[in-house]
């Protein structure tokens, strides 16, 4: 890393010299704008409205215009301005952190001791340890008075930039004025739901996915070139996304507690989601969630839709297996009574042969 600035913390009497470090970084992959038809970089050239010149940025001064009256500032004349001058973080207030309205911070900065022996550093880091404290500080950083919190992040001191209070916008938004009715069950089916999703913040499981898939697409490019399918590349059409659907917010609370539940108990017994809509269960554990569902005045949950799914093509392959079974009966029947005529007609034949043969033997006499 590389001081963007130096310069002291005023702590009372005591001055300890600091060196000033971004603490954050974008990570954002960095795009610039080419002409499409020939690929050649687009740059923009600062050129005065009024002679049509390109104007060397040494040659550019600030200005401020108003009522139609512009008043140039030159570089020497913003530097003598007192503040932009001093190097110094003044404390002004300790304060409890909880007073801090996270809506207020800007940009993060560490600050190294730049001196010999960081005594006074660390004294004033124990001071904000002991005390439990945050120091609200004033400083000057690039043409501009500022704002900040002081406190500790792992040893180091933090210095957090926060906005003026003319700069945090009012909210004022009528809708939230009408008279709005939430029932003790909706509010218990989000409470569950919040637990349902509980955990401890962990920053690194969580993934910028946009700059993961734009590396990818700029990967799939250099290798395939204009014949790039990006369908291919992402597994899924160029452009679609997700489409809103209004739904009931009970029905929604609902949905989303099975989805969570469901998960977690499909992840205790090992049993994936395709298992588990196979259709294969028996058709009647299904009736008990059914009746439970056809109790609660609430609209089916998607879970009871799922069970009475299921235990319909449970019924269904139980009527297609007993249909089965019916007809091979009815096969085995006909066999059998087929046999038995077969059986039958065989002892008609076998007794007509006597007969025959008794009538042969009656006519010589």
């Amino acid at each position: 890393m590389r001081a963007i600035w130096k310069g002291a913390i005023a702590f009372g009497l005591v001055n300890v010299p600091v060196k000033v470090y971004s603490a954050t970084e974008d990570h954002d992959i960095s795009l610039h704008q080419v002409h499409n038809a020939d690929g050649g970089r687009i740059r923009y050239q600062r050129r005065c409205e009024v002679c049509g010149e390109v104007v060397d940025y040494s040659d550019i001064e600030k200005a401020f215009e108003e009522d139609g009256r512009t008043v140039v500032l030159s570089r020497d004349e913003l530097k003598s301005i007192p503040a932009e001058n001093s190097h110094e973080i003044e404390v002004v207030q300790f304060v409890p952190s909880e007073q801090l309205e996270p809506m207020m911070f800007e940009k993060s900065y560490y600050l190294e001791p730049d001196s010999k022996s960081p005594k006074a550093y660390v004294l004033l880091r124990r001071a904000l340890e002991d005390t439990d404290r945050v120091a609200i500080v004033q400083f000057a950083l690039r043409e501009k008075t500022r704002l900040g919190a002081l406190r500790i992040k792992n040893d180091v001191l933090v210095l957090q930039s926060l906005l003026w209070p003319d700069e945090v916008r009012e909210a004022n938004f009528p809708a939230l004025d009408a008279d709005i009715r939430i029932s003790a069950q909706e509010r218990d089916m989000s409470a569950a739901l919040v637990e349902s999703m509980a955990a401890d913040f962990d920053p690194t499981s969580f993934t910028d996915e946009y700059q993961v898939q734009l590396r990818q697409l700029i990967e799939a490019k250099l290798e395939q070139g204009e014949s790039l399918d990006t369908e291919e590349t992402f597994g899924v059409e160029a452009g679609e996304g997700g489409k809103g659907e209004v739904i009931d917010l009970m029905e929604a609370l609902k949905r989303s507690l099975d989805r969570k539940r469901g998960g977690g108990e499909a992840a205790a017994t090992g049993t994936s989601d395709d298992e588990a809509d196979t259709g294969e269960e028996e058709a009647e554990p299904a009736k008990p969630a059914r009746k439970a569902s056809a109790k609660s005045p609430a609209p089916k949950t998607a879970a009871a839709k799922s069970s009475a799914a299921k235990s319909t093509a449970s019924k269904s392959t139980a009527a297609k297996s007993g249909a089965a079974k019916s007809t091979a009966s009815k096969s085995t029947a006909s066999k059998s009574a087929a046999k038995s005529t077969d059986t039958k007609s065989t002892g008609t034949k076998t007794a007509e042969k006597p007969a025959a043969k008794a009538t042969r033997a009656r006519k010589p006499a």
